[in-house]
C-alpha cells in the first residue's frame, strides 16, 4: 500500500502546506503540484465540479507520486465522504461545521471499527492493489487517514472547544471568506471580528490537541497565522495560479512594454481607388 506521512507529520508538530485544486482535471496536476513541492492537495468537490471518476484518477496519481489527496466534499453525507475514501483520498474536509454532531458523523465515517463505522472494502483502489491481512489493512488506514473540520461558521466560533474536542479530529481549517460573511460584513469592526474569531479558533485548537490551518492566497497573511500557532496551510488554489502572477501581471507588464511598430505600405494598395478601378 502507498502510505503517507502527512498525519504523522501534522502530529509531530511539524508545518505543511498544500493547495487547492477546483478546475485542472487532467491527472498531471497531482504530479505537478509534487514537483513543486507541496505536501497535499485539496480536491475541491464542494464547489468543484468534480466527478467521481475524475476525482479517482487525480487520487490515484497523487499517491502513486507521493503528495497526499485530501478531498472537500460537498456535505456530511457518508456516501460523500466513503467513496471518495475508497478512491484513496487520505484525508476528508468537511464544511460549513456547526456542531459537534457533524465533526463525530466526519471522524466515523473516516475510520473502520472499533475506531468508527466506515463501509469495509479492503480490495479498493485505497488498497494499492496490495492486499494485507484485514487486520494490518484497517490499522494502516486508520493511522493515516485525516480528519479536519472546516471553520466558517459563526455557531462552530460560539461552540468551538466543544467541536474540537472530538476523538479523531485531526486539523481545524478556518475558511476565512465564509466566515467573514457568517459573522456580518458590515461595520468597519468586521475584519477584527474575523480576526478575533480565528484566534479563538487557535486557542481552542491548541488547548484540544488539534491542528490549526487556514487557507488563502496571501503569503504574508499565511506567515502571520503560521506565526501566531497555525501548523498547516493551504496556499492559493489551482485557478489562483492561472489568474495571478506570473500570469496576470506577467501579461500586463508585457503588454505595458510593447510599442506601436512602424508599418510599411502593402505593394498596390497606398491609395483607395487606384487605377484600374479596384477601390469598389
Amino acid at each position: 500500500m502507498q502510505r503517507s506521512d502527512l498525519r504523522q507529520r501534522l502530529k509531530q508538530g511539524e508545518i505543511v502546506i498544500g493547495t487547492m485544486v477546483q478546475e485542472v482535471r487532467t491527472p498531471a496536476i497531482a504530479q505537478i503540484l509534487k514537483q513543486v513541492g507541496f505536501d497535499f492537495l485539496m480536491l475541491d468537490m464542494e464547489h468543484g465540479a468534480y466527478t467521481l471518476e475524475t476525482a479517482a484518477e487525480i487520487i490515484r496519481v497523487a499517491r502513486l507520486v507521493g503528495i497526499a489527496p485530501l478531498v472537500r466534499v460537498a456535505g456530511p453525507q457518508y456516501e460523500l465522504i466513503g467513496r471518495i475514501l475508497d478512491q484513496g483520498a487520505l484525508g476528508v474536509m468537511l464544511p460549513r461545521v456547526e456542531c459537534r454532531a457533524q465533526v463525530e458523523l466526519l471522524v466515523q465515517s473516516l475510520k473502520y471499527p472499533p475506531q468508527g463505522k466506515r463501509g469495509m472494502s479492503s480490495d479498493a483502489p485505497h488498497s494499492g492493489y496490495d492486499f494485507r491481512p484485514l487486520a494490518e489493512f484497517i490499522a494502516i488506514n486508520n493511522e493515516d487517514t485525516i480528519a479536519i473540520a472546516q471553520i466558517e461558521r459563526k455557531a462552530a466560533i460560539d461552540d468551538i472547544d466543544n467541536i474540537l474536542s472530538v476523538p479523531g479530529l485531526d486539523v481545524a481549517l478556518v475558511g476565512p471568506e465564509d466566515l467573514s460573511v457568517s459573522l456580518g460584513l458590515g461595520g468597519t469592526d468586521a475584519p477584527a471580528r474575523v480576526q478575533a474569531a480565528i484566534e479563538a479558533m487557535i486557542a481552542a485548537a491548541a488547548r484540544q490537541g488539534v491542528v490549526s490551518a487556514i487557507h488563502m492566497a496571501d503569503v504574508e497573511a499565511l506567515q502571520a497565522w503560521l506565526a501566531r500557532g497555525m501548523g498547516c496551510v493551504m496556499y492559493s488554489s489551482d485557478l489562483g495560479f492561472l489568474m495571478g502572477d506570473p500570469s496576470r501581471g506577467g501579461l500586463e507588464r508585457l503588454r505595458a512594454g510593447i510599442r506601436p511598430a512602424t508599418l510599411a505600405p502593402v505593394p498596390g494598395q497606398a491609395r483607395a481607388g487606384g487605377a484600374g478601378g479596384a477601390g469598389d
